[in-house]
């Protein structure tokens, strides 16, 4: 093979490797977290919006997209391929619109299902507080951190004003990611118990160097009668 043609091979190698995102494998077979589309009236959810008009349980959703994304962040950085930070700086800074009107929405419900401003203050401030912690893991970080990253990717490639579709999309995927599963290739570990039967190492047993079966027994028969 000439030189200009092992050059090409090269370029051709590289460029397909180029051509594929880097991502985190944590597992042979990752679990299955896909979910059907919500509504935002699902209790599973997260924090409840009893009463809410449809514009403001897509708000509630959008804010839980970004509790999801923020969270996966700080906690998911430990793989930098994930890209966690990355797709949480650019959904802030592409969808800064649909964010900001989805908190003026929030304010509002909560504005209007309290008696005070200041009691409605605290209430959305209890909704924030605890949507973010909902999102914490720990038994089950690697699968919330590739599921936040494969949603991530949606946000970055979603169109502007269509953030709450793909809240509407994968929220329920996000959630499910909560749930602490392991390896799925090999869902179950398979032992296989195994005697070992030495004969028996006095002297009085062994004859000329020889194991005296006479005098001691057979160990396959004991090993056998064990079984």
């Amino acid at each position: 093979m000439t030189i200009v043609r092992i050059l090409a091979s090269l370029s051709l190698a590289a460029g397909l490797f180029a051509g594929s995102p880097a991502s985190a494998q944590f597992f042979l077979k990752s679990p299955d977290f896909h979910g059907a589309p919500v509504i935002g009236t699902e209790p599973e959810l997260g924090m409840p919006l009893p009463g809410a008009t449809p514009d403001e349980l897509r708000a509630g959703l959008v804010w839980n997209l970004r509790a999801a994304l923020n969270v996966a962040a700080l906690q998911c950085d430990f793989a930098p391929m994930l890209l966690t930070v990355d797709n949480y700086n650019a959904m802030l800074k592409d969808h800064s619109a649909e964010l900001k009107s989805s908190l003026d929405t929030l304010n509002a419900y909560f504005g209007r299902t309290n008696k005070t401003k200041a009691a409605g203050q605290a209430a959305f401030d209890r909704f924030g507080t605890r949507t973010y912690s909902a999102f914490s893991s720990v038994a089950a970080q690697f699968g919330f951190c590739q599921t936040a990253s494969k949603i991530g990717r949606e946000v970055v490639f979603a169109p502007r004003g269509q953030l709450g579709d793909v809240a509407i999309n994968y929220m329920r995927e996000l959630r499910n990611s909560l749930i602490p599963y392991g390896e799925q290739q090999f869902p179950r570990a398979f032992y296989s118990r195994t005697y070992l039967f030495l004969p028996d190492f006095q002297p009085s047993c062994w004859r000329k160097e020889r194991y005296s079966v006479s005098y001691c027994g057979d160990p396959d028969k004991k090993k056998k009668k064990r079984r």
